[in-house]
Formats: C-alpha cells, sequence, structure tokens
C-alpha cells in the first residue's frame, strides 16, 4: 500500500467510532449490531438504488449478485457505479424513524470511494478462508507434554475435531473484542500443507510477539457468516498460565 493509503487506514477507526455514535441517535426495533470486521482488502459493490435522508445516504447495492442495504454518512452517490469499502457495522432489524423503513438488515460503513488503490486485494465472501496473508515465522517452541504443535493439528485435524487441545505458540496478530470475541493468530513455527498459522477466539487476551498457550475446542468448516469461513478454529479458548 502506498503511503497516503495508509494514512487514511488509519484514520478508519476514529471515523467509525463516530459512526457508532450517530447510530444511537436512531430508533430500533430489537436492533442488534454487530462488527464485521476486515482487512485491508475491501468490497466492491453496485449501486441499485440510493435513498437520501438528513444525516445518511442508504444504499441498495450488489456484491457477487448478492443485494444488500449499506448506510453512509450523507454523500452524492451515484446509480449504476461501482464503489468500494472495508468495514462494515452490521445492524439487524434496524428502523429508520425518518424514512419509516425498518432494515432487516443493514449495514453502515465508515465511508465508500469510487475509486481503489491497484494492487489492493477485492474481498470475496468465498474468498475468507480463515488464513491471514502473513509470511511463517522462522521460530522454535518448546513444547511440554500434551502440547501440540500447529502441524500436527492440522494434519491430524479429523482425530482432534470436538476435542479440546492445547497449543503454545508466538501471537502473531490480535482483533479484539470483534463478535463478542478476541481473535488471536498463533505461530509456533511448524507447518503442514501451507498450514502454520492457527486462528483462535478467546475472551483472554494476549499481546502480538509474545508466547502464549492456549486450550479450547477445535471444530472443522466453521462458518461465522459475512464471508468468515474457517477451515479449522480454535473456539473459546482459555490462555493457560505456564509460570
Amino acid at each position: 500500500m502506498r503511503a497516503i493509503y495508509n494514512q487514511q487506514l488509519l484514520m478508519k477507526p476514529i471515523i467509525f467510532l463516530l459512526l457508532i455514535s450517530l447510530t444511537s441517535c436512531f430508533r430500533s426495533r430489537d436492533a442488534q449490531m454487530k462488527l464485521v470486521e476486515g482487512s485491508a482488502s475491501q468490497h466492491k459493490v453496485e449501486v441499485n438504488e440510493v435513498i437520501q435522508s438528513t444525516k445518511y445516504t442508504y444504499l441498495k447495492v450488489s456484491e457477487d449478485q448478492i443485494q444488500k442495504w449499506l448506510a453512509v454518512a450523507k454523500q452524492e452517490v451515484k446509480v449504476g457505479e461501482t464503489y468500494y469499502f472495508d468495514k462494515a457495522l452490521q445492524m439487524n432489524n434496524f428502523y429508520s424513524k425518518e424514512l419509516d423503513k425498518t432494515f432487516d438488515v443493514i449495514y453502515f460503513i465508515n465511508e465508500i470511494n469510487s475509486k481503489i488503490e491497484p494492487g489492493t486485494i477485492i474481498a470475496r465472501p468465498e474468498a475468507h478462508s480463515g488464513k491471514i496473508q502473513s509470511s511463517q515465522k522462522e521460530i522454535k517452541i518448546v513444547k511440554t507434554e500434551g502440547e501440540l504443535t500447529i502441524a500436527d493439528l492440522f494434519k491430524n485435524r479429523l482425530k482432534y475435531a470436538g476435542t479440546k487441545v492445547r497449543i503454545k505458540g508466538l501471537v502473531g496478530k490480535v482483533n479484539k473484542a470483534v463478535m463478542g470475541k478476541n481473535w488471536i493468530h498463533l505461530q509456533d513455527g511448524t507447518n503442514f500443507s501451507g498450514n502454520f498459522d492457527l486462528t483462535i477466539t478467546s475472551q483472554d487476551m494476549a499481546n502480538t510477539d509474545e508466547i502464549a498457550t492456549f486450550e479450547g475446542l477445535i471444530s472443522l468448516n466453521k462458518n461465522f457468516g459475512s464471508g468468515y469461513f474457517y477451515e479449522l478454529i480454535m473456539e473459546d479458548a482459555i490462555k493457560i498460565d505456564t509460570k
């Protein structure tokens, strides 16, 4: 990514928090919110319909032949044009008092743009595989009795499916409080058929570059919706204090 684009990404969390606060001004009927966490990749949509309100522009769009509603701070958007966005706040049963309309599902986004940085990967629902796009770290983790390697876990996934296992590794990435969970990526220097990164969901927290041990339930072919599909994931893990 170019430097200017990186600066824009740094501003997005601030803008996104402002957007969330604005949504609280609207009345909803049993509204439920969920953060749809993305990466630097973007979604590509075509605008089919535009509804303008005092503060928001509501957009009916198509993405991969699937129609959905988006809402963004009021701006000029043209029907038939292609736009891009990344993070979104999903709201179910959202009621707009001004429009007197209930949206079964709508995605509030911090911004859209009609241009995309050359070389940026376009996110597709079927493209999420539960693997982060990173290189394998050259590390060596000393295991204790009862701790699996990531290679062994992926190699014998059917054996460990539905069971609790313990893994020690280096924390490479952490996404906090997404869908009510912390999402932690762990590596231990082992690799099976290109699988070297284990995704973990937990209420506990770990820091990037920390050596941590987690114990949790292994699930296969887990679909969290919004295009996020994991062939293998450790869920509801507990961080083990090995000191």
